[in-house]
């Protein structure tokens, strides 16, 4: 192409990110083969831009120096500008990521790199202002790197190329398997004895105590994966200290500015330690991940606030996400015109005009703490800072009339909120996001017993399976916009994937879902599984050549890709034997068992699925013609059973046979062979270690059973 290199090409993309850039001075690039090509051909070194469309300082970024006329045109002089979506392109993202932390002992967005013509990093960071400023901390000014790596690549590039050298070299060792294998190679199921204890041990620690979250610094984030650790455990190993640190998290965030108190769902992050203000952006993952524990801390705990918490989160993500053929969007960007935070800050004359009632307006004034002054740039982001009981002595009423009073008021701020200027909606559908929002939707939907959601989890992936999956080829593409498909789907679009499908299964009793799962995982092992590495990588086998072939094995914006898919592949194994999924998922994590033990927050996902392990699984076997009696439907909601997954079948042999030729499996599995329904009554078999109670309709004896055989497993047993 003639204008590879010489004019900005990020019109031809899709990803509203790089469309965004597309009217720069800057001659940006996509990264693809002409591009490398014309770097390599050019001697030019690269410099890469890596960001996303809801990033606020990516957009500060592009005001300070993308659309300067002075910075482009070093950059078009002396480099090759590339720009990625970290969305579309998590391979990209990941490995410069891993390098800049490597390097800085930091990361984020914008991430900024300089590369050399093939690839490797020789000058690495985030955010640069144009010009160096003491009010963005100790930062070098952009404008005066690139001119200065500019004139080092023509006047001392040798010590450019060592420095790649060596830095190549420590991504190779970081990216490697083999850092995180213990020399003893039987020493996991030795290891993993006191894990789960360590785990939640060294959760807790790290609990600011009195505002929750982890960690005592700014910002903060709220890690829904490690808050689900610390519930579990709260349950499993009987200790009130994890469940309240889970819950002072779960009441913080659910009381502060990163939740939206008028239109429901959570920002991304809290810029202060009371999680008072946050980055205005809302993403899809972060709001399906917190839709789900905060259903988990309503199962556990039975706290109602969180129940409504959830529902509120699962119905914005349908109202502002949910694409009307079936797909979740991604992201809503911090700024409206130009203005972070502008759509969703109040001032008391904007609550007055809304609520229309003076009263209502005081009491929501009290409510929401909000003052003249604000407490975000002359505005007030909402939080609750006066509790119903509190309000209803302040204003001499019932509890029961403040609470219909605040449904008042936040029904009037919703309206005329709605009324304002609305963020950009990044509104690409990607297929890993999309899999962590169907399990948000399955979780949900059967414990808040909303079977709506359900229904919008199945149409979702049946979206998703009709869009992007490929039949013929058994192959997943990462993402969908207007209707153009693109993009290779890697690990995490696999396994997040057939995780979700697997729960819709689980809470459904469909078999769909369950055919989907596993057609997923089967391709997942094919095209990612390194069997003499024992490891997954984040890159299918058929992707061109980075520098290193990354891994995700730590927990960042989203779960572990390795993580969930040992989960999700643990779980499978039962009802497929003969592809080995529980073997590859125990030597995956044996391979990481030493990163996993030494920092076991930053692999919090894949740490749990390790405590998983060093318990023998279980599975509650349903067998049934219809759908779930109301005794058994209630008794599953508000039953919390760890490490069990709920195995649905047919209730006669000859209707799983049919189960078995769509799963494409030789032989029924001995977990459901011979477990029918007796009695023409929904039928329950409670299994451990693959041996199974006696028939019964009643949950309560299930339950019983379940429990029991953690200590004692039942012997196999058919008979009445």
């Amino acid at each position: 192409m003639d204008t590879v290199g010489t004019t900005n090409r990020l019109s031809e993309t899709k990803s509203p990110y790089l469309q965004q850039h597309a009217d720069n001075p800057v001659n940006w690039q996509p990264w693809d083969e002409e591009t490398l090509q014309f770097a390599q051909e050019n001697d030019k070194p690269i410099f890469l831009s890596v960001g996303y469309a809801a990033c606020h300082w990516c957009h500060v970024m592009a005001e300070e120096s993308f659309e300067d006329e002075e910075v482009a045109a070093v950059l078009n002089e002396s480099f090759v500008p590339i720009k990625v979506d970290r969305e579309e392109r998590p391979d990209i993202n990941k490995l410069y990521q891993t390098i800049c932390q490597l390097v800085t002992g930091g990361g984020g967005w914008p991430l900024s790199a300089w590369l050399t013509p093939t690839g490797e990093p020789f000058y690495i960071g985030t955010y640069f202002p144009k010009n160096e400023r003491s009010d963005r901390g100790n930062v070098p000014g952009f404008l005066n790197v690139c001119q200065s790596l500019a004139t080092g690549w023509q006047e001392d590039r040798e010590e450019i190329l060592n420095r790649a050298e060596q830095w190549a070299e420590a991504l190779d060792n970081e990216m490697s398997p083999a850092s995180g294998r213990s020399r003893q190679s039987n020493s996991r199921a030795e290891d993993d004895s006191s894990l789960h204890e360590d785990v939640a041990q060294t959760a807790l620690r790290a609990v600011d105590e009195e505002y929750g979250g982890f960690g005592s610094g700014e910002p903060k984030f709220p890690q829904p994966r490690r808050i689900e650790m610390l519930l579990e455990s709260s349950h499993t190993l009987s200790n009130e200290d994890y469940e309240r640190a889970a819950t002072t998290t779960l009441d913080e965030m659910a009381a502060g500015g990163i939740y939206d108190h008028v239109g429901g769902g959570f920002h991304r992050y809290s810029t202060d330690r009371r999680w008072a203000i946050p980055h205005f952006e809302k993403m899809l993952y972060d709001n399906a991940e917190l839709a789900r524990i905060y259903t988990l801390g309503f199962q556990i705990t039975g706290r109602t606030a969180y129940a409504r918490i959830a529902k509120e989160t699962t119905e914005f993500a349908i109202r502002e996400f949910k694409d009307s053929s079936g797909g979740f969007y991604s992201t809503l960007d911090a700024q409206t015109e130009g203005v972070e935070g502008k759509y969703y800050v109040w001032t008391p004359t904007q609550i007055r005009d809304a609520v229309e009632n003076e009263r209502l307006a005081e009491l929501a004034l009290s409510r929401y703490g909000i003052t003249s002054t604000g407490n975000f740039e002359g505005s007030n982001v909402l939080s609750i800072e006066s509790s119903i009981p509190e309000l209803a002595q302040e204003f001499d009423v019932r509890e029961s009339q403040v609470v219909d009073q605040l449904e008042t008021i936040r029904g009037r701020l919703f309206d005329l909120r709605d009324s304002r200027v609305r963020p950009h909606r990044d509104e690409k559908i990607l297929a890993s996001w999309n899999g962590l929002m169907i399990s948000a939707l399955a979780h949900s939907g059967f414990v808040l017993n909303e079977s709506a959601y359900l229904d919008e989890a199945q149409s979702t992936l049946q979206f998703l399976q009709r869009t992007l999956w490929d039949d013929s080829e058994n192959r997943l593409s990462r993402r969908v916009k207007d209707g153009a498909v693109g993009g290779p789907g890697f690990l995490d679009d696999y396994a997040f994937l057939s995780r979700g499908a697997f729960d819709l299964y689980q809470f459904t009793g469909n078999i769909a879902p369950l055919e989907f799962s596993l057609r997923l995982a089967r391709e997942l092992v094919d095209s990612f599984y390194d069997r003499d590495e024992e490891t997954l990588y984040l890159t299918p086998r058929s992707a061109p050549d980075l520098v290193s072939r990354p891994q995700e094995l730590t927990d960042q914006s989203t779960p572990s890709s390795v993580g969930v898919a040992c989960s999700v592949l643990a779980d499978l194994d039962p009802l497929t034997p003969t592809d080995d999924f529980a073997e590859i998922a125990s030597d995956v994590l044996d391979t990481h068992q030493n990163q996993i033990r030494g920092r076991p927050l930053e692999h919090i996902t894949m740490a749990r699925e390790a405590t998983r392990h060093q318990t023998t699984e279980s599975q509650l076997i349903v067998a049934t013609q219809d759908t779930l009696p109301s005794s058994i439907q209630t008794a599953l909601q508000e039953s919390y059973l760890p490490d069990t997954t709920i195995s649905r079948r047919p209730a006669t042999e000859s209707a799983l046979e049919q189960w078995c030729d769509r799963l494409d499996l030789d032989t029924v599995p001995s977990l459901w062979k011979n477990r029918v329904q007796r009695h023409d009554k929904a039928t329950l078999y409670a299994c451990t270690g693959g041996q199974c109670s006696r028939p019964t309709s009643d949950m309560s004896e299930a339950i019983a059973s379940l429990t029991q055989s953690r200590s004692q497993p039942h012997p196999d047993e058919l008979s009445e």
